[in-house]
């Protein structure tokens, strides 16, 4: 079962590194490629669906493994996430009116202000989940951290939680080498066929945007030059390595003595299966 939340989507595959053929094949994967990118889907419809999928799953098998790297999508499934209020209209539009005519980086200072831990988790790229943020933590008076931040639901099955740590080195070097191999397997091509959708917030992911914002500028009637293949690989590769640091610091709350290797915990609440 994928917690990743971009392989959800039948357009994404090269960028997302979605499972081979061969791989679907060998096993039977869940919340792949299942949906459509102008079909809008939450965090909170995927808990309903994943926990209501794993409920049948356990009737005929011991083990169902959950993989992936979207943190708010681990914690929805382990633990639950709380029901965000809808704004009031007219913050919305002044929040988006903001966002419009000063850029991002007006709401993350407002982030940074309201609610510093969020700051600290959030992909600062993402104005719309910026926004997002904002307009709880003013609707409700109080930090979105807070909010989201809840008693965990019951569960009918035991959690057990294995987080894979490298080192920086390490990491650095599988990173630059997934960047190479996507754009040798046709990256470019896969991101221009998405280029007429880059409007959507799905689409605001690495390994897109950093195409996205080069043709912008330059337009996507023509294949790019080395020099400015070479120019979104390096981009590719900068914000993967941000992304993942801030992985690592989602799941340290899951696994916080992380080792050179991995860590594995026992999460034995609520055990039934």
């Amino acid at each position: 079962m994928s917690c990743d939340s971009r392989q959800f989507y039948s357009e994404l595959d090269i960028g997302v590194a979605r499972p081979t053929p061969d791989e679907l094949a060998a096993v039977p994967h869940h919340f792949i490629a299942c949906r459509s990118i102008t079909d809008p889907y939450n965090v909170f419809s995927y808990e309903q669906e994943a926990i209501a999928c794993i409920n049948r799953l356990f009737q005929s098998h011991d083990h169902v493994v959950a993989v992936g790297g979207s943190g708010l999508y681990i914690e929805a499934l382990c633990n639950g996430i709380a029901l965000l209020p809808d704004p009031d209209p007219a913050l919305r539009e002044e929040l988006q009116q903001k966002l419009r005519n000063e850029g991002v980086e007006s709401l993350r200072s407002m982030l940074r202000t309201i609610d510093p831990v969020y700051y600290q988790q959030v992909d600062l790229a993402n104005g719309v989940r910026i926004q997002r943020a904002l307009e709880v933590s003013l609707t409700v008076g109080r930090p979105y951290s807070e909010v989201i931040r809840q008693p965990r639901k019951t569960r009918s099955f035991q959690v057990e939680t294995v987080v894979i740590n490298r080192s920086r080195e390490e990491l650095r070097q599988r990173i630059d080498s997934r960047v190479d191999l996507m754009m040798s397997q046709g990256l470019e091509d896969e991101a221009r066929r998405l280029y007429p959708l880059r409007h959507l917030n799905t689409l605001n992911t690495v390994g897109y945007k950093e195409f996205f914002t080069l043709w912008d500028t330059i337009g996507n009637t023509t294949s790019l030059n080395a020099s400015q293949r070479t120019q979104v690989a390096d981009a590719i590769r900068l914000n993967t390595w941000h992304y993942a640091k801030k992985q690592l610091t989602w799941l340290k709350k899951y696994a916080p003595r992380l080792g050179n290797n991995l860590y594995s915990t026992g999460d034995t609440h609520n055990i039934e299966k």
